[in-house]
């Protein structure tokens, strides 16, 4: 079921009635049930894999719990493998045989072993990211194991976040589930805020762009050079939007009924360097990667040849956790590569310049701002891009086309022909699928309305201004967000890009 549909529509309001109308003592029952109808909107079926997961990891938290040695650690390492061959059948068999057979064939080895044809169930990645959390935390005695299965079941089935996170902690979200929430005016009006915002920046923001950027990248051999570069550039918008939409929705969701879930972006493209990026970008997930990989590598407290080593380890598994293809792997890369590059490059220059000037270092953070934005922006041509020949094509030919069709344009006619042109170049997409000037100009408004709400964001926040207003002019913001995502938001049920991870 997606947030974005009339299903969620009527069922949301259904289960919000019905929990706070129930008795406590039947609430937890009251979202379990919830949350598994909501899954098997989806593939009815594959809820046999939640369960699956749920007794197995509930099961040996018990028993780790109670065992000492090589005994606990047996444990720990049978519900840790349970789950990694659980993601590994459904999400990269097919991905690893076929690099198998290819590599068979290049060496003239003889190698046969059929695909299997299975559907990827929503959100896998997400839940069993969740369920080795708990695992990994009862091992390291920082969290009890939970005796109570309906409890247990619901922190990782809980329907806001089931199926795109915020990937949770036991120790932020179990408690929060044995907590008899009592109703709370402002905190259930500002979830349903929360939730207006995320619908806002997804049907509004997200999904116009989409309109531009899916026509470009699903043909980059016929896009100009100015459409490949402003596709890009949306799609930097478009994804972000799109999954802090969602973040929003869950997190707006869940509050509604008395639970707090962690904060997933912090304003990312307002950040001072790559290494910074990552601390305000899927927060649940890089930080789940830094308590979990990262750390256990030694981290930074190695040296350098092995820290650079733990880094390109951490954003390869964390690319390929985003999918079974070599582009993410080299989104991943690109990532940790420049991150190794930015390190050495601010030791250089603390070598060159022990005492820089006031404007030397003024000079210097804005390099590293711009820096880690083109970076960013470029390794996203990865993470959109269908193939790796697709993808290189993009990254060989966007800018040479792009100065070639902008020195033509100077050439001819100076910036009135360029502007002209332009205009002409970008909408190119939708003007050949007889898309008219309304969708033109709402990709433009998507556009305003992001760097609008990105200043804002990093003042005080959208949510927190419209709240110290004057009651008339709340209520004026909030008419005219509803009024805005009924007329302008795209009509379509488009799934959340990061549902199919």
């Amino acid at each position: 079921m997606l947030f974005n549909s009339f299903s969620f529509a009527l069922f949301f309001p259904a289960v919000l009635l019905s929990y706070w109308l129930v008795p406590p003592r039947w609430r937890q029952l009251l979202l379990l049930a919830a949350s598994c109808y909501f899954y098997m909107a989806f593939v009815p079926a594959y809820i046999l894999i939640l369960f699956y997961l749920i007794i197995l990891d509930y099961t040996l938290a018990r028993l780790m719990e109670r065992s000492q040695g090589r005994k606990r650690k047996a444990y720990f390492l049978l519900s840790l493998l349970s789950t990694i061959v659980v993601l590994v059948i459904f999400k990269y068999f097919n991905f690893f045989n076929a690099n198998i057979e290819a590599l068979a064939q290049f060496l003239g080895w003889q190698y046969s072993l059929g695909m299997l044809s299975l559907l990827l169930p929503l959100g896998l990645s997400f839940h069993t990211f969740q369920s080795l959390a708990y695992v990994m935390e009862v091992y390291r005695g920082n969290y009890p194991a939970e005796k109570n299965l309906l409890t247990y079941a619901l922190y990782v089935m809980f329907f806001p976040q089931l199926v795109a996170g915020p990937i949770e902690r036991p120790a932020q979200l179990l408690p929060q589930l044995k907590t008899v929430h009592r109703f709370d005016w402002t905190t259930f009006t500002h979830g349903l805020q929360r939730m207006g915002l995320g619908f806002f920046k997804k049907m509004v923001v997200a999904d116009n762009l989409a309109l531009y950027v899916n026509q470009v990248y699903a043909s980059p051999y016929d896009a100009s050079g100015i459409s490949l570069v402003i596709a890009t550039f949306l799609f930097a918008l478009q994804i972000y939007y799109d999954f802090s939409g969602y973040s929003d929705i869950a997190i707006g969701s869940a509050e509604t009924m008395g639970v707090k879930l962690m904060e997933n972006f912090n304003v990312p493209y307002a950040t001072a360097s790559l290494r910074e990026f990552w601390s305000r970008w899927h927060i649940s997930l890089s930080s789940w990667f830094r308590d979990y990989l990262y750390f256990p590598l030694g981290g930074s407290r190695v040296g350098k040849l092995a820290w650079a080593r733990n880094i390109i380890i951490t954003f390869l598994v964390s690319g390929l956790w985003h999918g079974a293809n070599w582009t993410y792997v080299a989104w991943g890369f690109i990532h940790g590569g420049f991150i190794i590059v930015e390190r050495a490059a601010q030791r250089a220059i603390r070598a060159l310049i022990p005492v820089p000037g006031a404007v030397l270092i003024r000079s210097i953070n804005l390099f590293t701002r711009v820096g880690a934005l083109v970076v960013i922006f470029f390794a996203w041509i990865f993470f959109r891009a269908g193939t790796m020949s697709d993808a290189w094509y993009i990254t060989t030919h966007m800018l040479p086309r792009f100065f070639g069709e902008i020195g033509a344009l100077l050439s001819a006619g100076g910036p009135s022909a360029i502007a002209h042109a332009a205009w002409g170049q970008i909408f190119v997409p939708l003007t050949l699928l007889n898309f008219g000037l309304k969708q033109e100009l709402l990709i433009v408004f998507g556009v305003v309305m992001f760097f609008i709400i990105e200043w804002t964001e990093s003042q005080r926040g959208v949510l927190n201004w419209i709240r110290t207003r004057q009651p008339l002019t709340r209520w004026i913001a909030w008419i005219a967000l509803i009024l805005t995502i009924a007329n302008l938001g795209a009509t379509a049920e488009i799934p959340f890009i990061y549902f199919q991870f």
